[in-house]
């Protein structure tokens, strides 16, 4: 049978299954060009070798496509399609794993001040708009792509909620944010709806007026980043500040903003597991250990509790 067939099959039976599948498939396409319209049967190890090292230094998306293969061929080798898989039996030296950057707050307003000298009249992206994005994926802790999707209909700043729909793993939530973000959205919603633009228009748009696409914004805060001069020097040098790490910083900012304030850590982290639209409490625990000063938050506390007035 046919690679490229074998791997339809798969694809489809992982997205009948509910789910997306979508950066896979892309992954598996592109491995059945590397391989070439061949039956699954003679595809060399050697090429698929090849295939995971790529051209460049070894990195973290190795792991990811011999991952991906890994879900293939058990498929394809429990249905018969082949008798064994082609993928090497060795690994590459472990890859030092990614860490999330957190921001402090110097650097929100580093980031947010240098929004206006980053411009540039062939940026895509105006000020107003790009300042408003970094706020809103800090203050509403959202995905970006959950941010760039977003209509004028799911802005509701009357009741200051926001519709976030249709996210990762298919989940649809409403995620509440503050009065002073909702105040500063309020003039650019209201400029938008003058420009003649329907419920169902994005919200945030280029200067052409059409939808601000994920490249454009991480394209754009790349230059910011560098203006702002936000560097981190831990670990590998490609990992540098992200876009997403102010949904990141946003959780870890309110998670020591907890501890500080003596609050019932276990109670409220299932409510920020939810409004972060996490499938389980785990995916927001792992922010725990992101930072020292949650680390030394967490410290003290103990401390004042071991040490405090006797019972007995």
């Amino acid at each position: 049978m046919k690679l490229s067939e074998v791997t339809a099959n798969y694809v489809a039976h992982k997205q009948s299954m509910g789910m997306r599948f979508r950066t896979e498939a892309r992954t598996l396409k592109s491995f059945c060009r590397a391989m070439g319209e061949v039956n699954i049967q003679q595809v060399r190890p050697d090429r698929v070798q090849a295939f995971l090292a790529g051209t460049g230094p070894v990195t973290r998306f190795w792991e990811r496509k011999h991952t991906i293969l890994e879900g293939f061929y058990r498929f394809a080798i429990a249905r018969g399609y082949v008798a064994s898989t082609p993928l090497p039996r060795s690994y590459p030296k472990p890859l030092q794993p990614f860490v999330p950057y957190v921001y402090s707050h110097e650097e929100l307003k580093r980031l947010l001040g240098a929004v206006i000298d980053n411009d540039h009249p062939r940026s895509a992206i105006d000020p107003t708009t790009f300042r408003l994005l970094l706020l809103m994926l800090y203050g509403a802790g959202l995905r970006i792509s959950e941010a760039l999707r977003l209509t004028l209909a799911d802005v509701d700043l009357i009741t200051a909620v926001l519709h976030i729909r249709e996210s990762k793993f298919y989940k649809t939530r409403l995620v509440p944010i503050g009065p002073d973000l909702a105040r500063l959205l309020v003039p650019y919603a209201a400029a938008r709806r003058q420009n003649h633009a329907t419920p169902s228009s994005p919200f945030f748009v280029s200067r052409r007026g059409v939808a601000v696409t994920r490249s454009g914004a991480e394209s754009a805060f790349c230059r910011l980043r560098g203006r702002a001069d936000i560097v981190r020097y831990d670990g590998n040098p490609r990992h540098q500040p992200r876009l997403h790490d102010l949904r990141v910083t946003f959780a870890v900012h309110r998670l020591v903003s907890w501890y500080r304030s003596g609050a019932d850590l276990q109670r409220l982290l299932p409510q920020l597991s939810t409004y972060l639209g996490h499938i389980n409490v785990q995916g927001t625990q792992r922010y725990l250990a992101l930072t020292p000063e949650l680390l030394r938050e967490a410290s003290d506390r103990f401390e004042r509790y071991a040490m405090g007035p006797s019972h007995e």
